[in-house]
């Protein structure tokens, strides 16, 4: 990604964890963009291509996993972006569903903003293999 910052889209209908999140990632380095539920996550995703999307799956309007369905559909500017999920769903059905969608993480709440930080780190590093592969 050439030195420039990654665009970091997190998508949650709890606004303080949101603000928080939101805060942390600037810290960190990322350029943030937030979404209070699916639709407004969905409208983001195509209007400003964020390079790595963290989305809760209990929002209003459209869950986390229907807007993941719709980024692996037509991802946006027609390329791959890495998908974190951070739910409340903690059962094993839940973590299948949001792997066979083609999730690449899935963290269980409670977790910390470190175990959040570090999921975005690990898709970064990813990125650039992925644009290798041409995917």
């Amino acid at each position: 990604m050439s030195g420039e910052k990654l665009k970091v889209l997190i998508a949650d209908d709890e606004l303080q964890v949101l603000e928080i999140a939101a805060r942390k990632l600037r810290e960190a380095g990322y350029d943030v963009v937030v979404a209070a539920d699916g639709v407004e996550a969905w409208d983001r995703i195509q209007s400003e291509a964020p390079d790595i999307i963290i989305l809760d799956v209990n929002m209003p309007r459209k869950d986390g996993f229907a807007v993941l369905q719709d980024v692996r559909a037509h991802p946006p500017q027609g390329k791959w972006r890495p998908v974190i999920i951070v739910s409340a769903r903690t059962e094993l059905a839940d973590v299948r569903e949001g792997m066979g969608l083609h999730a690449d993480t899935y963290l269980t709440k409670p977790c910390t903003m470190e175990d959040i930080l570090r999921a975005v780190r690990l898709m970064a590093a990813l990125i650039p293999m992925r644009i290798k592969d041409g995917a």
